[in-house]
C-alpha cells in the first residue's frame, strides 16, 4: 500500500480539476449526484456574476468602440490616448439596453458550463483518476516528470472532451452577445439558433473556432503543469523531512517546510496567470472566428474581414497587431496602427 505524503506535491493540479471538486467528488460514493449539482450551481453562480466583465471583453474583441478615445497620460507624463475601461463600456450598454442587457447571452453560456462539468463528471466514472500515482517529494526527477505527463494527459483528454461537446452552446453564446453591435434578433433562443446555425452552415457551423481553443487549452495545461513541476523541482528546497512540523531541521523546525508549502501553493497560480497570457491569442482567435460570417454586422467588414481560416484571422491580427486585443480592460491604451470601427 502506497503512503500519501503528507504536504501538497510539487506540481499542484490543474486549476481545471479543481474545480470539477478534486480527484474523487464528482464520481465516487452515493453522494455523486449531489456534489455534482452543488458544483454546476456554484459554476452557474460564478458564471453569471462574471458575464457582463465577459460579454463587455468579447465586445472588445470584435473591435466594436462605440466611445471614442480619451487624451491622457502615461506613468512617464507623456499624452496618450485611452479606450474607454470596463466599466465605462458597462455604464454604456445599461444606457442602451438596460441593467439585464449586461446579461445577453447568458442562458447558453450558463448551458455550456453546465454540459462541461456533467461531462468531466462522466468521464471520471469511466475513466477514474485514481490510477494516477501523485507526485511526492520523495520521487527521484523521471519518476515525478512521468507522473506529471501522465496525470496532464489525463487532464487534457477531460478538457479536450468537454470542450468539443459544450463548444457549439459557446458558439450560440458568443452570436447573441455580439448582436449588440448591430441591434439584430438573429440569435435569440437556444432552439432557434441551433436550427439556424444548422440551416446555414451545417454540422461544422457548431464547431467554428473550436480547433484554436483546443490548442489552447492544450498549451494552457502542459505549460502550466511542467513549468509548475520543473520549478518545483529545481527551485524549492525539500531538505525539510516529509514530517508535521519539519523534523530534522535544527535551526527552526517550522519555518522552512512553511515556506515550501507556500512557494508549492502558489507555483501553479503564479503559472497560471503567465502562460494565461502567452495563450490569449488562442482565446481570441477562436472567439472571432465563431462570429465571423454569420451573417452579423460584428462578423463582417469594418468590424471584421471574411476569414478563410483560423489561421488566416490569427495572421491578420499579428499583421496588425492585434494579438492580444481585449486582454486589458482597465489602461486600454491605443496602439498605433490601431483601426477600429467607432460609431
Amino acid at each position: 500500500h502506497r503512503a500519501h505524503p503528507r504536504h501538497p506535491r510539487p506540481a499542484a493540479q490543474p486549476s481545471a480539476r479543481r474545480m470539477d471538486g478534486g480527484s474523487g467528488g464528482l464520481g465516487s460514493g452515493d453522494n455523486a449526484p449531489t456534489t455534482e449539482a452543488l458544483f454546476v450551481a456554484l459554476g452557474a453562480g460564478v458564471t453569471a456574476l462574471s458575464h457582463p466583465l465577459l460579454y463587455v471583453k468579447l465586445l472588445i474583441q470584435v473591435g466594436h468602440e462605440p466611445m471614442p478615445p480619451t487624451l491622457g497620460t502615461n506613468v512617464l507624463g507623456r499624452k496618450v490616448l485611452y479606450l474607454p475601461s470596463f466599466f465605462t463600456y458597462a455604464k454604456y450598454i445599461v444606457q442602451v439596453d438596460g441593467k439585464i442587457g449586461l446579461f445577453r447571452g447568458l442562458s447558453p453560456r450558463l448551458m455550456s458550463n453546465a454540459l462541461s462539468t456533467v461531462t468531466r463528471g462522466s468521464m471520471k466514472k469511466v475513466f477514474p483518476p485514481d490510477e494516477i500515482e501523485q507526485v511526492s517529494n520523495k520521487d527521484d526527477m523521471k519518476t515525478s516528470l512521468k507522473k506529471v505527463v501522465k496525470e496532464t494527459s489525463y487532464e487534457m483528454m477531460m478538457q479536450c472532451v468537454s470542450r468539443m461537446l459544450a463548444h457549439p452552446l459557446h458558439v450560440i453564446s458568443m452570436r447573441c452577445m455580439v448582436q449588440f453591435v448591430g441591434r439584430e434578433a438573429k440569435y435569440s433562443g437556444v432552439l432557434s439558433s441551433i436550427g439556424k446555425i444548422f440551416k446555414e452552415e451545417g454540422l461544422l457551423g457548431f464547431f467554428v473556432g473550436l480547433i484554436p481553443h483546443l490548442l489552447g487549452d492544450v498549451v494552457f495545461l502542459w505549460g502550466c503543469n511542467l513549468l509548475a513541476h520543473f520549478i518545483n523541482a529545481y527551485l524549492v528546497d525539500d531538505s525539510v523531512s516529509d514530517t508535521p512540523g519539519g523534523l530534522g531541521n535544527d535551526q527552526n523546525p517550522g519555518s522552512q517546510f512553511s515556506q515550501a508549502l507556500a512557494i508549492r501553493s502558489y507555483t501553479k497560480f503564479v503559472m497560471g496567470i503567465a502562460v494565461s497570457m502567452l495563450t490569449y491569442p488562442f482565446l481570441l482567435v477562436g472567439d472571432l472566428m465563431a462570429v465571423n460570417n454569420c451573417g452579423l454586422q460584428a462578423g463582417l467588414p469594418p468590424y471584421s474581414p471574411v476569414f478563410k481560416s483560423w489561421i488566416h484571422c490569427w495572421k491578420y491580427l499579428s499583421v496588425q497587431g492585434q494579438l492580444f486585443r481585449g486582454s486589458s480592460l482597465l489602461f486600454r491604451r491605443v496602439s498605433s496602427g490601431s483601426c477600429f470601427a467607432l460609431e
